[in-house]
């Protein structure tokens, strides 16, 4: 008996190694769980001996975070808290700095998964933080960027390290999400990674000096391609949000941002004409503030929209130096009389009547109101009043707010004016009286108002109000509002155009808001209410600004009045409008969202518990709504409507900047997509559209000015909120596009090539040599490896079993017209040696060019992925599914 435990004792660490794999490898992870556990008890030194076992597991390297060897850890961890006696404190101090220190070399070249597992286990946090430090600068020095941040991350040695060595090679990979990990938690390195992303906002920052310092990065212009201001700019703010980071420490992403916002009011107001010359001079004055370089900008821009004059003027206005002026204006300053050297805005706002011109009487919707019914509440007194009226039990109040707009230079934007709007009276509670606002009896009557379950109010996207409301007072979000007997007409107004598209067409389609009319959102529910749209021309106001003029408080006033007329009108005849006999039923969009969040992070939780592998190029993404809910609008019939079958070829698309994430997943399933960057203009998808036949793609308010420039039917709009996943598939069945196997990777992802070079992995390796990328000295026989033969030159797919799935879908071209000496093809575009990893080479005997981009692909498990998302669209047979799988092992 004790002869045999003490056989038991003994296990090889190889043999259950190789049992567990042979277990892995069936997929059979139940029989893996007990076969590891009864495996654990019966090995000598369990603590040292799973190490031998994990460094003998195959996969370590191979990028993927699931892994026979993890899979391991984690069994093993959850064995030690059934045997609590297995400790490293049972160890001897130096028997157990060893183990220690094997755990840490073997984080050098396993995945980031390993990581929690491996420090857990062995304790690496008790070790000494300067040899844990030299350790993650060591991985860093061998250009593990990632598993360097991520092992700095876990250990807590954020503050050990150097911030900007540890993050910039990140940021220039494309992983800002893991170098925003990497300083969560400690403010002075949130501050220093924001402030760094707005110091490469600057006009004179140059990303190739980044690269020269970080020589070893292999880094192509694709992955370049989101340094650039506009998308820093947008990190910047992110952060400083989420950081809670002054902005005053980020100069140069907010004068990107308010040089941006000075050219959409100068288009807004000279380009539009969608602008009064007020409200137009109080934003410019406001984005520009004391900006020297804006100032010049501005009067740059007035002498491209307006005239000499004008920008004389405003040269004056901000006094700026003559020699910073352009050509002309210190000459017109000097002619200009001293009554017309300043800018005379005209004082409409104090001699304007109440009742508005004939000509905005018949075109817009009216007020039914005179001025004696409108009240401006600034005191507690006036507050008092209006509470009186409002509050009471069975009143139905119209509830809008303004603020003023910011246009993204501050990211949260404060109430200036609430409009109330009972049956004949209409209260403007001014939120910018001095000291009112945080008056106690201000806070108590807001409290009140969204508490009262007996007076319904209403509005028009309240999530808006509602966030603005919360920014202006803390103390809601402190103890949240509690929000009873509120009518979002918004949901209203959706629920209504369905019902309109179903009465009109046979089958749901969604109408997007602004279809067949120029008006949108409130303005065109009043529209197809009321009969008239609302004039929105004082929208974009300074609503901060004191006194109010006359169109202000008239614009104010209908934004809430129109709210009572349209609901009273929808009560009396809802069936005429497609809506239940109680408007009160229609969910809010609110509850629609929230109930939405759920389920998709209830999705998510159960895509992780069946697959811990980490996709690809592509992130998983639920299945798409159902048709029934949503649709596409299209002139043109749908698969539904009996459309004849598509290959993805015969499909060619071109997507807006919107909806690049839909354009990659097209092109990765053979159709034809050209996307439009994301600094192109909207209107070049309808030229490309007119010049090769393509249908665009796009969402959101582009669609009412691309489809009017092509043909019926050649423009779609999708909706912006679905994820690209669900919007490719909604696209394929729209078209009946019918996708197979041998369609996927068909097209390059980069370029949207359909041409390709085959080159054997011997070939590659000589290229990788003449290039400087591998060694001469390097004798590896890469070409020779077990169960493999040894493949010449390909020409035609025909001549090679080697090819992939796609070898039919695509042109081939022969090998031997690539250029010996510079490694380039007819177009001039070089292979992209720098992207090919080494590590690659023993086990991929044929690689994939493209010929137009030189970009290098290879056979992966990424084709399975693909296939499993796409599953409900593609064309497949048993025979690819087997293969997806053993491709996936």
């Amino acid at each position: 008996m004790n002869h045999s435990t003490q056989e038991a004792k003994g296990l090889d660490p190889a043999v259950l190694r190789d049992q567990l794999l042979e277990l892995w490898n069936r997929k059979d992870l139940q029989t893996l769980h007990f076969a590891a556990h009864r495996g654990f008890s019966m090995l000598s030194e369990p603590l040292g001996d799973v190490l031998t076992i994990v460094e003998g597991c195959p996969g370590r390297q191979k990028g993927r975070s699931h892994t026979i060897g993890h899979q391991i850890l984690l069994e093993f961890h959850t064995w030690l808290k059934e045997n609590p006696q297995v400790t490293l404190s049972s160890l001897s101090e130096q028997q157990a700095v060893s183990l220690q220190n094997r755990a840490l070399r073997l984080l050098t070249d396993t995945p980031p998964s390993f990581v929690d597992a491996l420090t857990n286990i062995y304790q690496l946090s008790s070790l000494d933080p300067a040899k844990l430090r030299q350790h993650i600068i060591t991985l860093h020095s061998l250009n593990c960027y990632k598993e360097a941040a991520v092992i700095g991350t876990r250990l807590k040695l954020q503050t050990e390290l150097d911030m900007e060595e540890m993050c910039i090679p990140l940021i220039l990979q494309n992983k800002l999400p893991l170098a925003e990990s990497f300083v969560t938690g400690h403010s002075h390195l949130e501050q220093k990674l924001v402030t760094l992303l707005d110091s490469w906002c600057h006009l004179s920052f140059s990303v190739d000096l980044m690269i020269k310092h970080f020589s070893t990065l292999c880094l192509s212009n694709q992955s370049l391609g989101h340094i650039q201001p506009k998308m820093l700019a947008k990190h910047v703010f992110r952060l400083m949000e989420k950081f809670n980071i002054d902005p005053a420490l980020c100069p140069n992403a907010l004068h990107k941002r308010r040089l941006d916002s000075l050219r959409y009011l100068m288009y807004k107001r000279f380009v539009e004409k969608g602008m009064t010359e007020e409200n137009w001079s109080d934003h410019v004055q406001y984005v520009v503030a004391d900006d020297v370089e804006l100032q010049i900008h501005l009067v740059e821009m007035m002498l491209k929209y307006c005239d000499l004059r004008k920008a004389s003027q405003w040269s004056l206005r901000y006094n700026l130096p003559r020699h910073r002026l352009p050509c002309g204006v210190w000459d017109m300053q000097q002619s200009l009389p001293p009554e017309l050297q300043l800018i005379h805005l005209s004082d409409s706002g104090q001699t304007e009547e109440w009742m508005p011109s004939q000509f905005d009487r018949q075109k817009f919707y009216q007020v039914p109101l005179t001025q004696d019914k409108v009240h401006f509440v600034d005191t507690p007194e006036a507050l008092q009043r209006c509470g009186n009226l409002v509050l009471q039990e069975g009143s139905i109040v119209g509830v809008d707010m303004e603020w003023q707009p910011t246009f993204g230079c501050i990211s949260t934007q404060k109430v200036a004016l609430i409009q109330l709007a009972v049956l004949d009276q209409v209260f403007l509670i001014d939120v910018c009286a001095n000291g009112f606002s945080q008056h106690p009896d201000t806070i108590s009557f807001i409290r009140n108002l969204f508490s009262q379950r007996n007076v319904l109010k209403l509005g028009y996207g309240m999530s808006g109000d509602i966030k603005c409301v919360l920014a202006t007072w803390q103390q809601f979000v402190e103890e949240p509002l509690k929000m009873e007997a509120m009518l979002d007409l918004y949901s209203i107004h959706q629920k209504i155009q369905r019902s309109k598209v179903n009465r009109t067409q046979n089958g749901p389609r969604e109408v997007l808001v602004g279809e067949d009319s120029a008006e949108k959102g409130l303005s065109l529910l009043v529209q197809q209410v009321l009969g008239k749209p609302l004039d929105k021309t004082e929208q974009m106001s300074n609503w901060e600004k004191r006194p109010l003029r006359i169109s202000q408080i008239r614009y104010a006033v209908a934004d809430a009045c129109c709210l009572l007329d349209v609901y009273s009108v929808l009560s009396k005849n809802p069936a005429c409008f497609g809506l239940p006999a109680d408007l009160r039923s229609i969910s809010s969009q609110s509850e629609k969202s929230r109930d939405k969040t759920q389920k998709d992070k209830q999705a998510k939780q159960t895509r992780q518990a069946h697959s811990k592998e980490e996709c690809q190029g592509a992130q998983r993404v639920s299945s798409p709504r159902s048709d029934t809910q949503k649709g596409l609008l299209c002139g043109e019939k749908s698969s539904e409507d009996g459309a004849p079958p598509l290959h993805p070829q015969q499909l060619r698309v071109v997507c807006d900047n919107m909806l690049q994430g839909l354009g990659r997943y097209l092109r990765c399933l053979g159709v034809d997509v050209v996307m439009l960057e994301n600094t192109d203009d909207h209107r070049e998808a309808a030229k490309l559209a007119q010049a090769e036949g393509r249908v665009i793609l796009t969402c959101g308010q582009p669609f009412q000015t691309l489809r009017s420039q092509v043909g019926e039917g050649r423009c779609l709009s999708l909706d912006c909120s679905e994820k690209a996943r669900d919007q490719a598939v909604r696209v394929l069945k729209h078209f009946n596009v019918q996708p197979t196997t041998r369609d996927i990777f068909s097209r390059c992802q980069a370029c949207n090539s359909d041409q390709y070079v085959a080159v054997p992995r011997e070939d590659m390796v000589r290229m990788l040599k003449e290039k400087g990328f591998l060694l001469e000295e390097d004798n590896t026989d890469y070409t020779q490896q077990e169960g493999e033969d040894n493949l010449s030159d390909i020409v035609t797919p025909s001549e090679s079993p080697e090819l992939p799935r796609y070898a039919l879908q695509c042109q081939w071209a022969p090998l031997s017209g690539l250029d010996p000496d510079s490694l380039t093809f007819p177009g001039g575009a070089p292979i992209q040696l720098h992207a090919v990893p080494l590590g690659l080479l023993p086990r991929i005997p044929t690689f994939y060019v493209c010929t137009r981009c030189g970009k290098v692909f290879w056979e992966g498990s990424h084709f399975g992925r693909v296939l499993s998302m796409f599953q409900e669209v593609l064309h497949i047979t048993d025979e690819d599914t087997g293969a997806a799988t053993s491709q996936q092992n």
